[in-house]
């Protein structure tokens, strides 16, 4: 099973989840996320997949989250006007991301990584 793994490369989070990746073996196609920041479809593909709530999506502790008040400006959005604002930039997007055929992990948490991908 191949995955596809969106980072950050200065990302230490992302560092340590391509480390383990790595170590178990696991399969991945690495794409930086902001060189090649998602589209709207594959976010709105990504959303469903993964059951999460929208919101899981955002990088809550990021520069642009915060200087673009998203924390006031979210709850007054739309699924659609969200998906668009993530889809303009990568930094805002919470990472890392793996994307399997049937399951979506946002954020690097190892037990549930264990559970999908080994």
């Amino acid at each position: 099973m191949s995955v596809l793994f969106l980072e950050y490369p200065k990302c230490s989070t992302c560092q340590k989840a391509k480390k383990w990746l790595t170590e178990q073996q696991v399969d991945f196609l690495d794409r930086h996320i902001v060189e090649e920041n998602p589209t709207k479809e594959e976010l709105s593909l990504w959303f469903q997949k993964s059951g999460l709530p929208l919101k899981k999506f955002f990088n809550t502790s990021g520069l642009m989250y915060k200087s673009l008040n998203l924390k006031e400006r979210l709850p007054h959005l739309s699924e659609e006007e969200q998906i668009s604002i993530l889809s303009e930039n990568g930094m805002l997007v919470k990472r890392p991301l793996i994307i399997g055929e049937d399951f979506v992990l946002v954020g690097f948490k190892e037990n549930e990584w264990k559970e999908k991908l080994l």
